[in-house]
C-alpha cells in the first residue's frame, strides 16, 4: 500500500458533491441531536429552537498505529492522575498557595485555600471521580519524517464533547454508507470507520460512582454554566444515565445552589432541593469568571465537604493544571506515581518510555539555571532567525524566561486555565513577557510547539441563527482526544476504563483549538496506514 498523503486529504468535491453531502450532513445532525442551542443574548429556561453543532464533511486521517498508541495508553493516564489528585503532598507543592502556583494566581489559589481548609475539618468522602479528555495532536519529528503521538493537554473536569462526538463518528459513517462518498478515497471504506460509544462509557463512569455511594433513591447533580449553548452534550448523558443505569439527574447552576443545596447534620449528606446526591459532575467551575463573587466559591466548597462524591473533586481539578503536566517532566516524578510500591500495582519502564514519548518539552517560566541543567526534557526545537538569541536577553532575568524569549518563534506559553482563549504564541511571547509582572510567572509554562502534518484540508460547516451556512474548504490541524474514567480514594483506584474518543479540527488560522469557544468542529476518524 501507498504512504497515505496528508496534502492530499480530502479529496476535491464537485459542486453538485459538495451540496449533496453539505444537505446530508446538517440534516443528518439535526436529526439525531448533534446539536447546539443558538446564540442569542439570553436563553429561555426552555428552549425553543436548536442548531447543527460545527462540524466536518469528511473524517480525519488517523495512523491506525498511533489511534491504537493512544487508546492504550489512556488506562495508564487514568491511573496516573488519579495517583497525582490523592498525592497531596505533591499537590500542594506544585499548586498550593503557601509554596506552589496558586501564590501567582488567584483562581488557583482560591480553590486550594478552600480545598485545605476542608482537610483541616475532616474529609467524610475519600472517593473521587475523574472523567478525563487525553487531548493529542499528531507531530512531524522532521520534514518529511515519521509522525508521532504528542499530548496537549489532560483535561481532568468538564471533559465535554464526549456524546456529541459520537454523534458526530456516526454522522460520518451515514454519509459512507448513503454515497461511498462517490468512491473519491479507497480509504473510506467502512472497516476505517473505528467504533466510538463515548455516551455509554462516560455514564458508566457516573454511574460507578453512583453505585460506590450506595444510597437507594440518591441522584447525580450536574453543576452547570448558566445560559449552556452545549446543554445537548450534556442531556444525552442524563438520558443514558436513564435509561441505562436509572439513575435520575438534577442541572442546577452554583446561583441555584446557593439556596437549594444544604448538608445535613451530622453525615453531611449533600441534599439537593430535599434529595439526596450521590455524585457532584462539575460541567462548570473550571474558569474564573464561573465565580463572580466569593459566595460561589462558598457553594463550590460546600459541595466538596459533603458526603457526595466529587467529579472532579479539588484535588482532581488542579491535578489538571498546566503546571503539573510540567512537573511530570522532571527527573522521578513520573516514577513517584507509576513506580512507587506504596500505590499497588506498578508500570514498567517500556510503559513510562510510552508516555514520555507524548510530551513535548517544557518548563516553568520561573525556572532558575539550575532547575534548567537538571532538566532531563527532550531538546527544544531550533529557533527561527528572528528569533533573539540568548545573549541579547537580561542576564537578570529567570532561566525559564530567557529560554522563552530565545525560542519563542516555536513555542506557546500557557497558564493554569480550561475552556479555550488563554494561551500566548509565538510572536506574541516577547511582548506579552515583558509586561508579564515577575510574581506571576510562576503560574505559567513554557511548552515546544507541535508540529502536525502541513497542507491537510477539510469542509467545515458552521451554523447560524438564521440557518445553515456552506461548506468551507480550509486547511486545518486535527486534535485527537481520547476519554476514560476512573473512581479512587484512600491510596487505591477502584476502577478505571478508556471509553471513547472526539476529534475536534481547526482551520490552521487559528491557534486555539476549543468548540465551544467557536475555534473548531466536531469531526471524527477515519484509519490511514504510512
Amino acid at each position: 500500500m501507498t504512504k497515505f498523503d496528508f496534502a492530499s486529504w480530502p479529496p476535491a468535491l464537485t459542486r453538485e458533491q459538495l451540496e449533496a453531502l453539505t444537505l446530508a450532513a446538517t440534516t443528518y445532525s439535526l436529526s439525531h441531536g448533534l446539536l447546539y442551542l443558538p446564540p442569542a443574548p439570553t436563553q429561555p429556561p426552555a428552549p425553543t429552537s436548536a442548531i447543527h453543532a460545527p462540524i466536518s464533511l469528511f473524517p480525519a486521517p488517523v495512523p491506525r498505529r498511533l489511534f491504537t498508541e493512544a487508546v492504550a495508553l489512556q488506562s495508564v493516564y487514568n491511573v496516573l492522575y488519579a495517583r497525582i489528585a490523592m498525592d497531596t503532598e505533591f499537590l500542594d507543592s506544585v499548586m498550593g498557595a503557601e509554596v506552589g502556583v496558586g501564590r501567582a494566581d488567584e483562581f488557583v489559589g482560591t480553590l486550594w485555600k478552600g480545598w485545605k481548609a476542608i482537610r483541616e475539618e475532616g474529609v467524610v468522602q475519600p472517593l473521587q471521580l475523574g472523567l478525563f479528555r487525553s487531548d493529542y495532536l499528531l507531530h512531524t519529528e522532521s520534514e518529511g519524517g515519521s509522525l508521532s503521538l504528542k499530548q496537549v493537554e489532560f483535561n481532568t473536569i468538564s471533559s465535554s464533547f464526549g456524546t456529541l462526538s459520537e454523534r458526530a463518528a456516526a454522522m460520518h459513517r451515514h454519509l459512507h454508507a448513503s454515497t461511498e462518498y462517490y468512491g473519491l478515497s479507497s480509504h473510506l471504506t467502512a472497516d476505517n470507520f473505528p467504533s466510538n460509544n463515548t455516551t455509554a462509557g462516560l455514564a458508566e463512569g457516573l454511574a460507578q460512582a453512583h453505585q460506590h455511594y450506595g444510597a437507594s433513591g440518591s441522584r447525580i447533580l450536574f453543576v452547570i454554566q448558566p445560559n449552556e449553548r452545549n446543554v445537548f452534550d450534556q442531556r444525552w448523558l442524563e438520558y443514558e444515565l436513564l435509561k441505562t443505569h436509572d439513575i435520575h439527574i438534577i442541572r442546577q447552576t452554583f446561583a441555584q445552589l446557593a439556596t437549594s443545596a444544604t448538608l445535613s447534620s451530622p453525615d453531611r449528606k449533600l441534599l439537593v432541593n430535599g434529595h439526596e446526591i450521590s455524585t457532584v459532575y462539575f460541567r462548570a467551575g473550571y474558569v474564573p469568571t464561573d465565580y463572580p463573587d466569593p459566595s460561589y466559591y462558598q457553594t463550590r466548597f460546600l459541595l466538596e465537604k459533603s458526603r457526595a462524591i466529587n467529579c472532579p473533586s479539588i484535588p482532581l481539578q488542579l491535578a489538571g493544571g498546566k503546571k503539573v503536566q510540567e512537573a511530570l517532566t522532571k527527573p522521578g516524578v513520573l516514577e513517584r506515581f507509576l513506580s512507587d510500591s506504596k500505590w499497588g500495582t506498578q508500570y514498567n519502564d517500556e510503559q513510562l518510555k510510552r508516555v514520555r514519548g507524548t510530551w513535548m518539552d517544557m518548563w516553568a517560566l520561573d525556572e532558575d539555571d539550575t532547575d534548567a541543567l537538571s532538566s532531563v526534557s527532550a531538546p527544544s526545537p531550533p529557533s527561527s532567525s528572528s528569533s533573539p538569541s540568548p545573549a541579547s536577553t537580561s542576564s537578570t532575568e529567570p532561566a525559564g524566561v530567557r529560554r522563552a524569549l530565545a525560542q519563542h518563534a516555536s513555542l506557546v506559553l500557557k497558564p493554569q486555565r480550561e475552556g479555550g482563549g488563554n494561551n500566548v504564541y509565538k510572536s506574541s511571547i516577547p511582548p506579552f513577557l515583558a509586561t508579564l509582572p515577575p510574581a506571576e510567572r510562576e503560574a505559567w509554562i513554557a511548552m515546544a510547539l507541535i508540529v502536525p502534518p502541513k497542507s491537510v484540508s477539510s469542509y467545515l460547516v458552521r451554523a447560524g441563527a438564521g440557518g445553515t451556512e456552506g461548506a468551507v474548504r480550509s486547511e486545518v490541524i486535527s486534535e485527537l482526544g481520547i476519554f476514560g474514567w476512573a473512581v479512587f480514594g484512600g491510596g487505591e483506584v477502584k476502577g478505571e476504563k478508556e471509553v471513547g474518543w472526539l476529534v475536534r479540527t481547526k482551520g490552521t488560522e487559528s491557534d486555539e483549538g476549543g468548540v465551544a469557544a467557536g475555534f473548531s468542529v466536531l469531526d471524527s476518524i477515519v484509519l490511514v496506514d504510512e
